[in-house]
């Protein structure tokens, strides 16, 4: 792997990592993101902080990372179908950066999944 390919995927497991504590550390907070037709709230912050950090590990450690990046590239996705389309649609400015925020980091998962053994 050329260094080019090492550092991208080391900079954005980055934020992947700093997402999931913030899952840990603003749970109760960040539970009302949860759409509301999914039981579980604070439940499902969790486990996908859980997610995040797992992900963001395997893509520092280089072991399953093209998976790990895929699933990551895929929870993401879901999130902006569910949490940030939803609100920019009822006029939610902070929801459309979110979203296309978002979307670069589904981007960038996508490439580091497609340059990672």
């Amino acid at each position: 792997m050329n260094n080019l390919s090492l550092t991208g995927r080391i900079i954005i497991a980055i934020p992947m990592l700093v997402f999931g504590i913030f899952h840990f550390a603003f749970g109760a907070g960040m539970a009302g993101m949860v759409p509301s037709w999914l039981p579980g709230g604070v439940l499902w912050v969790y486990l996908t902080g859980a997610a995040l950090i797992a992900g963001a590990v395997a893509l520092f450690i280089n072991k399953q990372a093209r998976l790990a990046a895929l699933l990551l590239a895929a929870f993401i996705a879901i999130v902006i179908l569910t949490v940030h389309l939803p609100g920019m649609l009822g006029g939610n400015q902070v929801s459309m950066s979110m979203l296309l925020k978002d979307l670069g980091l589904v981007g960038g998962l996508l490439l580091v999944a497609h340059t990672t053994k």
